[in-house]
């Protein structure tokens, strides 16, 4: 029912030095005029409260309260009414809605900060949130606001609004060695390019770095027919073919062939998103065709769910209050991977790995566990980095791949591939550990995974930097649609 917020709205009587706590109501119910009163007026004043747009049913009002304990009624088209979803008691105004307002209280901005720059964290020492402490939660009406309206936009926005005024997408010939494949993508430092086929004139598929993983695993096992010389010359056609032998393989023994996830230029971003979340993939190529059989293909852009996160954020920035779930920490409302408390069991383990441990076996983890990144942390379970599926196109780098053996690699080496030599052991990058707080709200996780090159956050603990969970760009997307 409602959130306490950085908004501004009407005040109420209160004794001088107050420190008066901004709440929105919201009557979830319909009607043609409603208004808000309770003990905060005196039952006295009738405030008016305005649909929002795009929910012509859901009426709202900010109206700053004093702490302390509170009752309330909605007077809908002219008749007294309450909400029977929230707490109400029998008073000497009939049944009332009743809420209490600590004497601290936990504010939470209520409105999308500007640009968050990608190489800086989030304050981290402080969490206002201390453990034990009673976290305010989401209603369902406000919740279900929430979906319809980001379902809403995302509906009525089409593929093409996520293309760059300038550019450049590659794209691969399937004809081309897989060894030249693995450098190209190191050297334009990309993790995925779609694939082209000549010979049909049209994108066949993907080649990701999950796509890399497989091959070096199979080049680190005994009785492989793929050998490093063999990269020279073997194609990512031939490679494609062999992975479905090796993976694609579904319940009847018959070979699985998964075809290219596309979008066109016109497609809604709810589909494309969704195209996204269904397949599991982390990017789907737009591509458009002038012919109705879809010969000469173009290839535009390729959509990722930060790119259409990013449109919901530029999109809801100066209109926040009405998405009430964007001020909501995000340790109350079911979303990321968190690790299990002690005694606890959740079905899905959390990966996590030390430093010293062999890049074989994070290589394994991530393709086992179906993760795309692993937290590497110390013997107290602090963050010290992160390794990504994206982290293998680092072993290009003068061939390394062909010099050493996946077990006798330490993550910690493998990442030092990718960094600078000089960077001090221990030491947390910026650009690569992006963190938050489990008391951070939704809207700043959300600002965070919105900028270029960032899928996940890993939510630690203030001050000591122990892992708590991780939330990804898809875990979000999920819990937004429902």
């Amino acid at each position: 029912m409602f959130v306490s917020g950085a908004e501004s709205g009407h005040e109420n009587s209160a004794i001088p030095g107050t420190v008066l706590i901004p709440t929105r109501f919201v009557w979830p119910y319909g009607g043609r005029r409603v208004l808000l009163s309770g003990s905060f007026t005196r039952w006295s004043e009738h405030i008016p409260m305005s649909p929002i747009e795009g929910c012509p049913t859901v009426f709202q009002v900010i109206w700053s309260l004093a702490p302390g304990y509170h009752q309330y009624k909605f007077f809908v088209d002219g008749e007294w009414r309450h909400d029977e979803h929230q707490p109400f008691v029998s008073g000497n105004y009939g049944v009332v809605n009743t809420i209490f307002l600590p004497r601290e209280p936990d504010v939470v901005p209520a409105v999308f900060s500007p640009d968050t720059p990608g190489g800086s964290n989030m304050d981290l020492d402080n969490d206002p949130f201390p453990r034990g402490e009673v976290i305010p939660r989401i209603s369902e009406a406000d919740l279900e606001v929430s979906r319809h309206r980001v379902s809403e936009f995302l509906s009525t926005h089409i593929a093409y609004e996520l293309l760059p005024e300038s550019g450049k997408v590659i794209a691969l010939d399937v004809n081309l060695p897989v060894k030249q494949a693995f450098h190209t993508l190191y050297e334009q430092g990309i993790p995925v390019a779609p694939l082209w086929d000549f010979c049909k004139g049209q994108f066949v598929g993907v080649l990701s770095a999950l796509d890399f993983i497989l091959i070096l695993r199979e080049l680190g096992n005994h009785g492989s027919n793929l050998t490093e010389e063999e990269l020279e010359t073997h194609t990512i056609s031939a490679w494609k073919e062999g992975k479905l032998h090796l993976r694609q393989i579904d319940g009847s023994g018959r070979l699985c062939r998964r075809h290219l996830v596309h979008a066109g230029p016109y497609d809604s971003l709810k589909d494309v998103t969704l195209k996204i979340l269904q397949n599991k993939v982390a990017t789907v190529p737009i591509i458009h065709s002038a012919s109705q059989d879809g010969s000469f293909p173009q290839l535009l852009h390729l959509a990722s769910l930060s790119g259409i996160l990013k449109c919901i954020c530029r999109h809801f920035r100066h209109s926040s209050s009405s998405l009430p779930i964007l001020q909501q920490p995000i340790c109350s409302i079911p979303v990321g991977t968190w690790v299990p408390k002690i005694g606890e069991s959740n079905g899905q383990p959390f990966a996590m790995l030390r430093p010293n441990a062999s890049l074989g076996a994070a290589l394994s983890l991530l393709v086992q566990a179906e993760v795309s990144s692993i937290p590497i942390v110390d013997d107290n379970d602090s963050l010290l980095d992160i390794y990504s599926r994206s982290d293998i196109t680092a072993l290009a780098k003068d061939r390394a791949y062909a010099q050493i053996h996946l077990d006798n690699m330490s993550i910690h080496q493998a990442l030092q591939l990718g960094q600078d030599a000089n960077s001090p052991y221990g030491f947390i990058s910026g650009q690569r550990c992006q963190m938050c707080l489990r008391s951070d709200p939704l809207h700043k996780v959300m600002e965070r995974l919105a900028n270029p090159g960032v899928r996940r956050l890993v939510i630690v603990e203030a001050g000591s930097k122990r892992v708590e969970g991780v939330i990804s760009l898809s875990d979000v997307f999920r819990f937004l649609l429902g």
